[in-house]
């Protein structure tokens, strides 16, 4: 098993930052790629970010939602068993829970090939972290 936790929501206004972590525990250095998603009230939970990974300290490959390229970066400290999301420039739409996920299939090989849908579909999830942008 995997435990996810996630930490650093919080209200901001628009144009201001958050830096979201997500430490990871249990059986997570087998976990092949890394993500975060987000799931705004109505709507359905999406991917916003995501890492290939291979379990090992090397970031392969990323991916991130069009609506948040160049505003988001996602990156692991390998070490601490760290995934961040830093969250630059945000807008009212990026209102939502965000979660951070961790999966160990086959699924994350459209990750690796740049294909992946962002679709909500990983094994492993934290109990998520508001933010709140107004």
């Amino acid at each position: 098993h995997v435990q996810l936790v996630e930490s650093g929501g919080g209200s901001v206004q628009a144009g201001g930052s958050l830096r979201l972590s997500c430490v990871a525990s249990g059986d997570h250095r087998r976990s092949l790629c890394l993500g975060w998603f987000r799931q705004a009230p109505g709507k359905e939970r999406e991917g916003v970010a995501a890492i290939y990974t291979g379990g090992g300290p090397e970031v392969f490959v990323d991916y991130y939602a069009d609506s948040v390229k160049g505003r988001f970066t996602v990156s692991q400290d390998y070490v601490k068993n760290l995934l961040h999301l830093q969250m630059d420039n945000l807008k009212p739409e990026d209102t939502a829970m965000y979660y951070c996920a961790a999966d160990r299939s086959l699924k994350c090989a459209t990750v690796l090939r740049g294909t992946w849908s962002g679709r909500a579909d990983f094994g492993y999830w934290g109990q998520g972290t508001q933010v709140t942008v107004s």
